[in-house]
């Protein structure tokens, strides 16, 4: 719902395990490195635990993605059962075969098992079984699998059992029948929520996965949000994803930390107060205090011919200032930290309001089909087009540009830094197509009438669902994937292109040859432009690049050095 309205591709705080949304903290980052250590080169148990929602799941996830090719993974993810029922469940999830007389018995199941055991290592293959969930694990069952680790040659054991679970996992394997196998485990981790600072890392981090390309959440709300969650990403994820929606409804391109606690007070179903209230409370207290004593000093009831001289005394109001001082100003929109836009400025002929734009739409209808939209396209990039010929795209072609038509986002858009057209969908349904010449972080700007015209992103995506038309110009004569092992003119361009984006200057002869340099160079690209990172430059790595290099009169939606690049 809110996805174009904030320029972002995809959900950024869905609950799922996607491991493309992995953020390592410093302990994330020693557990995973700890996980992949023990399926390479360790034996026996490994032990991960953390609290409900801290990123076990997610790290199981990115562990299998990372599995090196000599290696078999067994995941159980509800270990809830009975030990032949444990053990067939491996064999299932390792392809072994089990005669339906053998499911029951816990020899023959326990004797197969060994069997392929024995024949892996033979074959230079590891075996390893992730348990999820292991606090669910029955004693007994604990105690079959510690049997299977007996299976060992002179040099290593042939079976690595990782249990994941939560904290009730290290209760239960302290328990004193259970202590053969905790003598086995050789490393155990916990996962602790996030700090503060890993809290507004891991908010961005996701954003920026998602397509965002400015900050939406303020320093403030980010805050908020590690007070509300308590560092825990499950709950930051349901919390934040709660605060987008309640920005969108209200048309706010920048979510602040009273939208954040009124997502909080919805996913908790209680009221969620600004930290500073009880101190202000307090404050407020020792403010009436200290009134009430000056007043009473003032009036001095008290007071008589034989009691003059004390009376003369000057009160002390010693505590009244400081407590005035302590009492924090309440958030308000002059005390938030202004909002730096990166964008450049976008000259505003007219502000437009959804009706306006609609109306402005159905005034020039000439000018909203195919040709006309084209026509002011190619223009922008000084070139001829010919109305009711061939197809644009091919014209684009024969002149040197190629055409990307794509569903996408705001985000991409300004990703992307080139004019295109927008398909505008009116409220009586006819489709229109019109010309995106500037974007900034909070409004657009379209051609129609003869005229620029302003209007912001939340009211023109109320008419757009992402579809466009973006002409660009590639490096080279063919467009296409480039990978490692290639060779050519095209490996030249990007490695030349690449190099000039990070300012270094070869003074001999450029490869054409795509090594594990350039591999390296393009990842660091990719990463630096929150694009896939795979070391592959495929077509949106070309665009982005070859918009990053391109001459400084071609056509732009923002100034480059007002983002930064």
């Amino acid at each position: 719902m809110y996805l174009s309205f904030f320029g972002l591709n995809e959900k950024p705080f869905a609950i799922t395990p996607d491991p493309r949304y992995l953020y390592l903290s410093e302990r994330h980052a020693e557990a995973l490195a700890h996980l992949l250590y023990g399926i390479n080169e360790a034996g026996g148990f490994v032990q991960l635990t953390g609290e409900v929602g801290t990123g076990k799941t997610t790290i199981v996830r990115s562990l299998l993605a990372q599995t090196p090719k000599n290696a078999e993974i067994a995941l159980i993810l509800n270990p809830k059962m009975t030990a032949p029922e444990f053990l067939l469940t491996i064999c299932e999830e390792l392809g072994i075969g089990v005669q339906d007389a053998a499911t029951e018995s816990l020899k023959d199941l326990v004797d197969i098992l060994s069997g392929y055991l024995l024949r892996a290592h033979a074959a230079g293959r590891r075996v390893v079984v992730v348990v999820d969930e292991a606090q669910n694990l029955a004693p007994t069952v604990l105690e079959q699998v510690r049997l299977l680790t007996n299976l060992e040659t002179n040099t290593r054991k042939l079976l690595q059992i990782i249990l994941i679970g939560q904290p009730e996992l290290r209760e239960l394997l302290a328990r004193n029948e259970l202590r053969q196998l905790a003598q086995r485990i050789t490393g155990r981790y916990h996962l602790n929520p996030l700090t503060r600072e890993e809290t507004a890392a891991y908010v961005r981090h996701r954003l920026r996965v998602a397509g965002a390309t400015n900050d939406i959440f303020a320093p403030t709300a980010l805050a908020e949000v590690h007070r509300v969650a308590g560092g825990v990403p499950r709950v930051i994820n349901v919390v934040c994803d709660r605060a987008l929606l309640g920005a969108y409804s209200m048309d706010r391109h920048r979510v602040t930390a009273n939208l954040v606690r009124n997502a909080a007070s919805e996913v908790f179903g209680k009221r969620f107060t600004p930290h500073w209230l009880p101190w202000l409370g307090a404050a407020a207290a020792g403010m009436l205090l200290a009134l009430t004593t000056t007043m009473i000093w003032s009036l001095k009831p008290w007071s008589s011919p034989s009691h003059v001289a004390v009376a003369a005394v000057p009160a002390r109001h010693d505590t009244a200032a400081p407590v005035a001082r302590a009492a924090p100003a309440p958030e308000t929109a002059g005390n938030l930290t202004p909002v730096t836009t990166k964008s450049a400025p976008i000259t505003r002929t007219t502000n437009l309001s959804g009706h306006e734009l609609t109306e402005l739409l159905a005034q020039h209808p000439g000018e909203t089909d195919t040709d006309s939209a084209f026509a002011k396209l190619f223009g922008l990039w000084r070139i001829q087009y010919v109305p009711a010929g061939v197809d644009p795209c091919t014209q684009a072609s024969s002149q040197g540009l190629e055409c990307l038509n794509q569903r996408g986002s705001f985000g991409q858009l300004r990703l992307y830094n080139r004019p295109a057209i927008l398909m505008l969908s009116d409220d009586g349904g006819t489709q229109h197509q019109v010309v995106l010449t500037k974007l900034d972080d909070e409004h657009a700007s379209v051609q129609l009438g003869g005229a620029s015209h302003d209007v912001s992103i939340g009211e023109l995506s109320r008419y757009w669902f992402g579809d466009f038309v973006m002409l660009w110009r590639p490096g080279t004569s063919q467009v296409k994937a480039l990978s490692q092992g290639m060779r050519g003119d095209d490996v030249r361009w990007l490695r030349q292109s690449l190099q000039r984006v990070e300012g270094e200057h070869s003074e001999g002869a450029v490869s054409d040859v795509f090594d594990a340099d350039l591999s390296k160079l393009v990842r660091d690209f990719q990463r630096q432009h929150r694009l896939t990172v795979d070391g592959i430059a495929g077509v949106q790595t070309q665009i982005v690049l070859a918009s990053a290099v391109a001459p400084a009169d071609s056509p732009v939606l923002y100034l480059a050095d007002a983002h930064g690049g």
